[in-house]
């Protein structure tokens, strides 16, 4: 009697203790084999890549935007050898969709200053020689972001560009003119300018 009263008193630290790493070795391979590629696609077993779990893990594909909506469009002559620049102001993490043509063989530079940046510094991004471009382009920082047209031909050209996306204002500059324009919403009504920090 006092032997079955033994046995029927509870389970051992034995069987106690070999409970206890079963369940941590399953958390442990739950962590590194589901939860790490589900959540922040981390994949250091490749569990993630055979069960399709990493595509969880990837950057949502909705962006919340810090401003308001915005389209722009503009029609930029440029005579043989003359030069261009056409600026957005971005904060960081704004995107912007755009969609350029030229009428004539034009060379170009997309590139951008950071705020507080010293005079002349700036970050290029795409630079080659071609008629058009069309993409997306996100903000890596607060600042100017914007293309250098040269017209390289012999005759007058002009470019085409459209805009729609969050940034804040548009400059256009050049040796004969330059200045800031005015920005509409998408009905086409116009968006008073932000002033300049």
């Amino acid at each position: 009697m006092a032997d079955q009263n033994k046995r029927s008193s509870g389970p051992s630290v034995k069987k106690i203790g070999i409970a206890t790493v079963g369940a941590l070795v399953v958390a442990v391979a739950l962590l590194f084999g589901a939860i790490l590629p589900a959540e922040y696609g981390l994949d250091p077993l490749g569990t993630g890549d055979l069960f399709g779990l990493n595509a969880l893990g990837q950057e949502q594909p909705i962006s919340v935007q810090p401003g308001e909506y915005r389209v722009d469009s503009a029609e930029l002559s440029l005579f043989p050898a003359e030069w261009v620049e056409y600026f957005y102001r971005l904060d960081e993490g704004s995107s912007m969709l755009y969609s350029w043509e030229a009428s004539g063989p034009v060379e170009y530079n997309f590139h951008a200053a950071p705020d507080g940046a010293p005079p002349g510094y700036a970050e290029s991004f795409d630079q080659q020689a071609n008629s058009s471009g069309f993409g997306t382009y996100t903000a890596p920082f607060d600042g100017i972001h914007g293309w250098y047209w040269e017209n390289v031909g012999t005759e007058p050209i002009t470019i085409t560009i459209s805009t729609a996306g969050f940034y804040l204002s548009v400059q256009e500059g050049r040796a004969r003119a330059s200045g800031f324009k005015d920005l509409t919403d998408l009905r086409g009504n116009p968006i008073p300018r932000v002033p300049e920090n």
